[in-house]
């Protein structure tokens, strides 16, 4: 039994949307600001899970009631207010414990979802990919295994009945157990895809590795379509991406490089989403280069850049270089704000990734972000080397190439050899160099060139 087939038990499909009151409370460490952009993620979260909203209910409080998250007359209110609009649930914008679900639940006697719960439903709505299903459900069974209360259908059913009861338990305790034991076998299949995927990155190693990263919908899957000319899904919705994709990107004739597009961060992500997710946010740690998408049309864009910087501190990227890319700038509607951004952020690249709008830029800039570490060498080849000539050719960028005369060590004349003086990656310099260190040292002569 997987995860949905739980869900699919506590959310039987309706033919009509189910209806919401989103909650927040403000604290003395969260402002009226916070909380009300938060509400508004919230409602779009909920409109991406199939829910509509129909209220929202905010409450001042000097911190959280531990029992119930509100005070007792705000959830006295809120009872009410689902009774008499006869709403399906209501989401919270904070995680709800144990024991404050099981309270909230005997006042409300309806659905209590809490973020955390609610993107885990909409991952496991959006998940197409074996790898996907298998994170999405190992998340979403550790966040359950700790919230099975009396609103929970039990699960024997599903599982024979006589000979899984061990001696004395509860029902809860036996679903907690089967869940438990389905537990470790997505993570044991985790670890095996883990594994495969570590494979398959160590044979890219040589090549330049980038990935894109933002908030989610800052559009990266358009802008990764439109530097690759792909097809990977790119919906005006949150979390369109779960899986990790990768291109090859050309950004010039001769010039290419690995483009990943990588699964949206977002205020509060679960942290064992992050952990059920490892295998695919390794494109992350082991990139290059990250590009760093921005929705510069959204009008908190600058707490979504300080959201996802600090998902990669906690993913431990931040020494990453990092291109900052604004991307729907055709959207905006004052031109005035795109000068005040290019003051604001003079290193960043405008672009348009449904549109196409400044992308050479951005191929160009990315290319001479990456060259910037890249180191020069000179060497002088014999006449009869001609394969690693070669090989310097497909591998490096050949700056010049002549013949001259020149005198090895040791020897009594001078003869012709290559000289070729070439750029090439640092991921190269350890094997080229190795290259170099088998070639006869040459002092060059007097003599003049032989072109």
């Amino acid at each position: 039994m997987n995860a949905e087939s739980f869900l699919n038990e506590l959310n039987p499909s309706q033919k009509k949307p189910e209806t919401a009151i989103v909650v927040g409370l403000i604290t003395p460490e969260v402002s009226k600001w916070y909380v009300e952009d938060a509400l508004n993620e919230l409602e779009l979260l909920a409109d991406t899970a199939g829910a509509k909203v129909t209220g929202r209910l905010v409450q001042n409080l000097p911190k959280i009631n531990s029992a119930t998250y509100l005070g007792s007359g705000k959830i006295a209110e809120l009872a009410e207010w689902v009774e008499r609009e006869k709403t399906d649930m209501v989401i919270f914008d904070d995680d709800l414990s144990p024991m404050q679900i099981r309270n909230i639940e005997r006042t409300l006697k309806c659905k209590l979802v809490d973020r955390t719960g609610l993107i885990l439903d909409i991952f496991a709505s959006r998940a197409q990919s074996a790898t996907a299903k298998t994170q999405v459900e190992l998340a979403q069974l550790e966040y359950m295994r700790t919230r099975l209360t009396r609103q929970w259908t039990h699960l024997s059913r599903q599982k024979g009945g006589i000979g899984t009861k061990g001696p004395g338990e509860t029902q809860i305790e036996t679903d907690r157990r089967l869940i438990g034991d389905r537990i470790a076998v997505l993570r044991r299949k985790l670890a095996e895809i883990d594994r495969q995927r570590a494979t398959q990155r160590k044979n890219r190693e040589q090549e330049w590795r980038v990935s894109l990263v933002g908030y989610t919908n800052a559009g990266k899957s358009t802008l990764m379509n439109t530097l690759a000319n792909a097809t990977v899904l790119a919906e005006n919705r949150l979390f369109a991406t779960l899986d990790s994709t990768t291109r090859t990107v050309y950004l010039s004739p001769e010039w290419k490089t690995l483009l990943s597009d990588t699964v949206g961060f977002i205020r509060k992500l679960p942290h064992k989403l992050v952990e059920s997710f490892k295998s695919t946010l390794d494109e992350v740690r082991e990139s290059d280069v990250l590009l760093h998408v921005v929705d510069v049309n959204h009008p908190n864009f600058e707490q979504h850049i300080a959201v996802v910087n600090e998902t990669l501190r906690e993913l431990g990227v931040t020494d990453k270089p990092t291109l900052m890319v604004f991307n729907k700038i055709d959207a905006l509607e004052e031109r005035g704000l795109l000068m005040a951004l290019r003051e604001q952020f003079p290193d960043a690249v405008m672009v348009s990734g449904l549109r196409g709008i400044g992308i050479e830029e951005l191929k160009r800039r990315l290319q001479a972000f990456i060259e910037r570490d890249y180191v020069e060498r000179i060497a002088y080849f014999p006449m009869n080397m001609t394969r690693a000539v070669a090989y310097i050719h497909k591998s490096a960028e050949v700056l010049d190439e002549s013949y001259v005369m020149a005198q090895a060590r040791y020897a009594e004349e001078s003869e012709l050899v290559t000289r070729v003086h070439f750029r090439l990656s640092p991921k190269l310099t350890k094997e080229i160099d190795g290259l170099l260190d088998t070639l006869p040292e040459y002092i060059p002569t007097d003599a003049p060139a032989l072109v």
